[in-house]
């Protein structure tokens, strides 16, 4: 009962997630903002909400040093899985496609771009990893005003080079259009926002419940099983959108996706952590924090030669595979 409970979680937040983003796609687009503003503040939130909302909600409903460990576990993993697990899909992706693609193996993001979202993960990043070794609130709260201030700096330089608003014929349909012949009316943009926003609300309460159970049941620690499952559940299905759009060679929204998602990790999330929690990172989570660095530093290298070869790949697959046998087994 407690796997299909945290199956039902997974695709709660899962479809929660797509539909919200939806929604406020259409709300960008119905407010005419730029296609950058719309990714960089409506998307992003939409994109980012599950794992802004596991800790939160780990917070309140389990509370103590349980909800701590999750709330902590979900912060540090998304970033992990992202540096690591994210690009070395992307890699594989290039080359897997590369008889369809016109670029082939070559993989040509938007470098620029790229550039400015991993130089931010990996200066503001760092930041958590080093409050987590033990440091007072005040500063904590200090560390908290300046990341925030940091992703809406970063948010604003990416909205003022966003372009014009995207046509109405490149965006899905609205899933709670029912006409499908005319364009959806605020009504029905708003009841999909709120519909979708309860899924992921729901989808948390229940996947932080059950890894409680599988946690005690199996003697695992709270903080490695979510270290591993909350990005899982709440990444892994996302980015597989970059998989998608590297296979019709749009290779710079596919990297967009993985690197202004770090950006928000590094920030936002952890702003929430280091002041509702201790914010005190043990040996798994600074090992899972590093290797999350790691990729991100090795993304930052290898973009600009437009190939993601054979020795950034195994490199991306050693530091997930090394840190997720240390989670499991250290």
């Amino acid at each position: 009962m407690t796997a299909l409970l945290l199956l039902v979680a997974f695709v709660l937040i899962v479809l929660g997630a797509i539909g919200f983003t939806n929604a406020v796609e259409w709300l960008g687009h119905k407010l005419n903002l730029g296609a950058g503003a719309v990714g960089a503040l409506l998307a992003a939130v939409g994109t980012a909400l599950p794992e802004s909302l596991i800790p939160i909600v780990a917070l309140i409903s389990t509370g103590g040093e349980e909800g701590e460990q999750i709330a902590i576990g979900a912060i540090i993993g998304a970033p992990f899985l992202l540096g690591t697990l994210a690009m070395l899909l992307v890699a594989i992706s290039t080359h897997g496609f590369s008889r369809r693609r016109d670029q082939d193996e070559r993989l040509q993001p938007d470098v620029p771009t790229v550039r400015r979202d991993l130089r931010a993960f990996l200066v503001l990043f760092p930041i958590a990893i080093l409050l987590g070794l033990g440091t007072p609130l005040w500063l904590r709260i200090v560390a908290a005003v300046l990341l925030v201030g940091g992703y809406v700096a970063y948010a604003i330089r990416t909205a003022k080079a966003g372009g014009d608003a995207g046509a109405e014929d490149e965006l899905s349909p609205l899933y709670f259009d029912t006409s499908r012949g005319d364009p959806p009316n605020v009504a029905q943009i708003v009841l999909q926002f709120v519909v979708s926003l309860g899924a992921i609300i729901a989808g948390a309460e229940l996947f932080v419940h059950e890894i409680e159970t599988v946690a005690k049941s199996l003697g695992v620690s709270i903080l490695v099983l979510s270290l591993v499952l909350a990005p899982l559940a709440t990444e892994l299905p996302e980015k597989l959108n970059s998989v998608l759009w590297v296979r019709e060679g749009k290779d710079a929204l596919a990297m967009g996706n993985i690197t202004g998602a770090m950006t928000f990790q590094a920030t936002i999330p952890v702003a929430i952590g280091i002041v509702l929690t201790d914010w005190e990172l043990d040996r798994y989570a600074i090992v899972a924090a590093l290797a999350g660095v790691a990729g991100g530093l090795i993304a930052l290298v290898v973009v600009p030669r437009e190939r993601f070869g054979l020795l950034p790949s195994l490199a991306w697959g050693a530091l997930f595979t090394g840190a997720l046998i240390f989670l499991l087994l250290g």
